[in-house]
């Protein structure tokens, strides 16, 4: 299993969209792969399984309250006597290999427990098997799936649970903007990123999480790269308003977050980048906006690039334009797969 978390402390950078994307096309190049909804507001949820609100998902948790990651989690936060089992994860019928593990709004009332725990000197043994508890669900759930990816979804912000996430995850991509916030957001990520690194070392090293029944994970955390996404194009490239953000992007990429991470061993080596013909700023893919090509996407519940005549319902010369367009996103979102697959075989 290869686990790889989708995070930027930003909202809006199309994290979600680009987690369903990204394991669906990993899918589709024959990999078995399980997107993990671990963002309290469940939108990766909604966007696989068609839900357009909040009283569908209240449905889909009464019909079977144990299909999701809060209630897989609830015999360690809830101290019962029960060992964590797999999650009933929900196969995506259009995409074979590629499920689901469905997320709950109320994940976010662990978010203060784990950072108790997360924060003990060994003095609580009772919570001594919180920290570990997220990446053993991933392993024997991936394990029941015979799945070589875990891609996880997480919210904004800087939480504990995020924190868990994040540094027990093997890679981590850094989907982007180009607007002044994401620049902002990437120089905060150069500092936490580092100081959350250490913290898991520490944590890693503790005698009470080491001997757990669910053992913190020593960290391996490396960059797979980061995105830039959601920006508009003409003559094929992005406006001028766009590319000055582009620009600054790269920038603070390739001088704060790179360095930031060489320094606490979080990046590959650099033949590894340069085998997956990545740029000085470690930038996996340049995604334009969907346009009207979203709300098609998710009405249909699969990906802009996978499409096809009867989805859009468009014909002519509309049609052929279209075709171009979602044959453009496919090749995109296949380089940027195969790069995925080099940096992490």
């Amino acid at each position: 299993m290869k686990s790889i978390a989708l995070f930027n402390n930003k909202g809006g950078v199309s994290k979600t969209t680009t987690t369903f994307n990204l394991g669906w096309i990993l899918a589709e190049r024959g990999h078995r792969v399980i997107v993990v909804d671990a963002d309290p507001q469940c939108n990766l949820t909604g966007m696989v399984m068609g839900f357009s609100g909040m009283e569908a998902l209240e449905d889909f948790y009464s019909r079977d309250d144990s299909r999701n990651i809060k209630s897989a989690l609830q015999p360690v936060f809830e101290s019962r006597p029960k060992e964590l089992s797999p999650v009933d994860c929900v196969e995506v019928p259009a995409r074979p290999g590629l499920f689901l593990m469905p997320g709950h709004i109320q994940l976010a009332e662990y978010e203060v427990q784990l950072g108790i725990s997360q924060e003990l000197s060994g003095s609580i043994q009772a919570l001594q098997n919180i920290p570990g508890s997220f990446t053993h669900l991933f392993r024997i759930t991936a394990e029941k799936l015979n799945a070589e990816y875990v891609i996880v979804d997480l919210s904004p912000g800087l939480g504990s649970i995020n924190q868990n996430l994040v540094t027990t995850a093997d890679y981590l991509i850094v989907p982007t903007s180009p607007d002044v916030f994401s620049v902002m957001a990437v120089e905060s990520l150069a500092r936490v990123l580092p100081r959350w690194l250490r913290w898991a070392q520490r944590a890693a090293e503790t005698e009470m999480f080491r001997e757990a029944d669910y053992p913190f994970p020593k960290p391996n955390l490396k960059l797979l790269g980061a995105l830039i996404q959601r920006y508009n194009l003409k003559a094929k490239k992005p406006t001028r308003a766009f590319q000055e953000y582009f620009d600054e992007l790269s920038t603070v990429l390739a001088d704060k977050l790179k360095p930031a991470l060489a320094s606490c061993g979080m990046l590959l080596p650099e033949a590894k980048y340069l085998e997956a013909d990545l740029e000085s700023d470690l930038r996996l893919s340049s995604i334009s906006d969907f346009n009207s090509l979203i709300a098609v996407s998710q009405k249909q519940q699969k990906p802009v690039f996978s499409l096809d005549h009867h989805d859009v319902r468009r014909g002519g010369n509309l049609w052929e334009n279209t075709k171009r367009s979602i044959d453009s996103f496919h090749e995109t979102f296949n380089e940027m797969a195969h790069k995925i697959e080099v940096l992490t075989a």
